[in-house]
């Protein structure tokens, strides 16, 4: 077999040197402070059970979707689902794609069009940034959750002559996935209906984390009239798999017809919709977890004053929070050391993150117990 060719090899021993040759990992039987089942969802039997006997039940004894949804797979249950989350989510449409990455590239590689404008959030997830890439508009980031520079963009942009296309699409996450922080929406919802521009937002961290049913920050806030489109992930909260674009039937109706990561891959197979609604059902009845989660945020924002660690971490209200120590060499061996003693802590290496901000990244679960979450803490302050 051909070895790799020179350059690929080059970019490989570079990695190495730089200490941030990314390795899958082998499963492990540590405490999990490392996985985005917030609600331990993933792992829960009750929901696997369920979506068992509702597949029997319905007669629905298939494997695979056998096609793309424009051609044999758009099965029964996708409309029985997407019906169930439009309304769980209060937007007239739900569409259903076959993962987070999928539902992002399709999107962004499909709306905006060329002489548009897209101003994004410079901490916006990889999967937002290769579907803009894929797109005929023209792109700029604004700095983190600051409006003031978002809106001296889009005044810049608002004065250009002659542009075939005036729309501003402006996009942000509810929680952004390495910092675990939240954008003030309110605020941003002000600048952006001032100036008529077309809000979109990625909920992947927030969907069972916040509203009284786990339903996102748009929701828990009362702003879901306010966004052009939504994008949930199911990978998280929802422990499961895929995502969906919430927003208008007429969204819905495009992306049906230009998103090409929708067109163009075999559908999700009924199992995998099965459990999409199950989980969903879980958090339409208010479960537990989802009280208990919010206790252990507090919790462990509580114990990081104790500890003396809250200069360390990024301000988060989330489940994701986040320990700056610089250096891929020092923070991976941190992150070592606390899973030598139990605790399956990982470490953010850069280029994931900017050099100099690599990190420890603690997510927090409704399973985590009160003492895993000091006992991690106290590691920690022990090793700095």
């Amino acid at each position: 077999m051909k070895q790799l060719p020179q350059p690929l090899e080059q970019k490989l021993a570079a990695r190495q040197e730089q200490n941030a040759l990314r390795k899958l990992p082998l499963a492990n039987q540590l405490i999990d402070f490392a996985s985005n089942d917030y609600l331990g969802f993933a792992k829960s039997e009750a929901i696997f059970t369920a979506t068992h006997h509702y597949l029997v039940n319905h007669n629905c004894i298939i494997n695979g979707a056998t096609g793309s949804r424009l051609l044999s797979g758009n099965h029964t249950l996708y409309s029985t689902t997407e019906t169930f989350v439009a309304a769980f989510h209060q937007v007239p449409s739900a569409l259903l794609f076959n993962s987070g990455y999928d539902a992002n590239v399709g999107f962004f590689s499909a709306v905006p069009q060329k002489g548009d404008f897209v101003l994004y959030d410079e901490l916006c997830h990889a999967s937002i940034r290769d579907g803009i890439q894929l797109s005929n508009a023209k792109a700029y980031k604004f700095k983190h959750n600051d409006f003031e520079d978002l809106e001296r963009l889009i005044l810049k942009f608002q004065s250009l002559e002659n542009q075939h296309s005036n729309t501003i699409y402006v996009v942000t996450e509810s929680v952004f996935s390495m910092d675990g922080d939240c954008p003030n929406l309110e605020e941003l919802v002000q600048v952006t209906t001032k100036h008529n521009c077309y809000l979109v937002i990625d909920e992947a961290h927030a969907l069972g984390v916040f509203g009284e049913k786990g339903e996102g920050l748009v929701q828990f806030l009362g702003l879901q009239e306010h966004f052009f489109a939504r994008i949930v992930t199911f990978g998280k909260g929802l422990g499961c798999h895929g995502a969906v674009v919430l927003g208008s039937e007429a969204l819905s109706s495009y992306l049906v017809n230009f998103a090409r990561s929708f067109i163009y891959t075999t559908g999700l197979s009924p199992h995998s919709v099965a459990t999409i609604l199950n989980a969903y059902l879980v958090l339409d009845a208010k479960a537990a977890a989802i009280g208990e989660l919010k206790e252990r945020i507090n919790f462990f924002n509580q114990e990081k004053s104790r500890f003396s660690l809250k200069p360390l971490f990024v301000r988060s209200k989330s489940a994701i929070q986040s320990a700056i120590i610089p250096g891929n060499a020092n923070v991976k061996a941190i992150a070592k050391q606390l899973q030598d003693k139990g605790f399956d802590v990982k470490p953010i290496l850069s280029p994931t993150v900017p050099a100099g901000q690599e990190r420890l990244r603690f997510c927090l679960h409704s399973y985590n117990t009160e003492a895993q979450i000091s006992e991690v803490l106290y590691c920690l302050s022990l090793l700095l």
